[in-house]
């Protein structure tokens, strides 16, 4: 019975020790995502929404979601930054006519 106690505490502690530890670490890695944002970067927000960087101010961060159209978020809506090679992939897909898709679809 003198054991059960300090164990309870134990058990209690542990994993919220190890959850504030997690969330700690996903916050550093977001916080230097936004810090090294660029202009002319493709980022994906938390919406989901994908744009290029336009411009960068203290807490915002302009995003041109199509030509000509900017508009202003907070920079801690940056999720990801993308690669050029998933753009690419999206952009040949774009130029494929439907039998070339149909084809690369089969293996052939």
């Amino acid at each position: 019975m003198d054991l059960l106690f300090p164990l309870l505490i134990l058990a209690l502690l542990v994993p919220m020790f190890l959850g504030i530890r997690r969330q700690k670490k996903e916050m550093q890695k977001t916080t230097a995502l936004q810090d090294s944002l660029q202009v002319g970067d493709r980022v994906m927000t938390t919406a989901g929404l994908h744009a290029t960087v336009a411009q960068i101010g203290d807490d915002t961060v302009d995003l041109e979601i199509a030509p000509g159209v900017i508009t202003t978020w907070s920079r801690m809506v940056v999720r990801e930054v993308l690669t050029d090679h998933s753009d690419e992939d999206s952009l040949d897909s774009l130029d494929e006519t439907p039998d070339e898709t149909q084809r690369r679809l089969d293996g052939e």
